[in-house]
């Protein structure tokens, strides 16, 4: 069965070591912003480094938005990572001219505490919140409560839909680390740089059907 996986190349992602990752476990990975490949593959994959205005202006310019959102409501697997979790909701704080993809209900707030230093970076754990078996996150299949994942970011997205909450952290207060809705997923973490735990999450991506 072809299980073909499209990185999206937008000059905002960590995509060597995420495709490097995804490799080990046999998926065929294509690094693309080409909107024809982006439709023709299995899964897609939206990793993200970087300001939000920037990630979303770049996006537009290549002409990827509506392809994106096309291929979400085909159903594909799609998982952000980091920046490009975020980019799946309405709004961010740290947008002073872009809005987001609105894939996903909810807005990118920025850590504000005073007796933490930002950014949040590092290894933290993660902590499900599962409502029902129906919401479980196939995503942390046989990953273990209380997980250490590696972080890097200023801001967390704040879901207004709270079923599509799968995991949070705690950094001052909990955010949210993993969504999950239907065929969407996204790390707040880094699961490229998160070593054993982050690898099999990708493992677990290149397996969904």
């Amino acid at each position: 069965m072809t299980n073909m996986i499209a990185i999206i190349d937008y000059g905002m992602g960590n995509i060597h070591s995420v495709r490097k990752a995804l490799e080990i476990y046999g998926a065929k990975v294509i690094v693309t912003n080409s909107a024809k490949v982006i439709s023709s593959a299995d899964k897609i994959v939206l990793p993200g480094v970087g300001a939000f205005d920037d990630a979303m202006s770049e996006l537009e310019r290549r002409g990827l938005v509506s392809v994106l959102k096309e291929q979400i409501k085909k159903n594909k697997p799609f998982l952000g990572i980091c920046l490009g979790m975020q980019l799946l909701f309405e709004k961010s704080e740290e947008a002073r001219k872009k809005a987001g993809l609105g894939i996903l209900r909810g807005s990118v707030k920025k850590f504000a505490m005073k007796n933490k230093k930002i950014p949040h970076m590092g290894w933290n754990q993660i902590k499900f919140k599962v409502q029902s078996a129906k919401c479980k996150c196939k995503l942390l299949t046989n990953i273990p409560e209380d997980a250490f994942v590696y972080f890097c970011h200023s801001y967390y997205p704040a879901p207004k839909d709270k079923f599509t909450i799968a995991a949070t952290c705690n950094y001052g207060s909990d955010f949210t680390s993993v969504v999950a809705k239907d065929n969407i997923y996204g790390v707040q973490f880094h699961p490229e740089k998160s070593q054993e735990v982050g690898l099999r999450m990708l493992k677990n991506f290149v397996k969904l059907c």
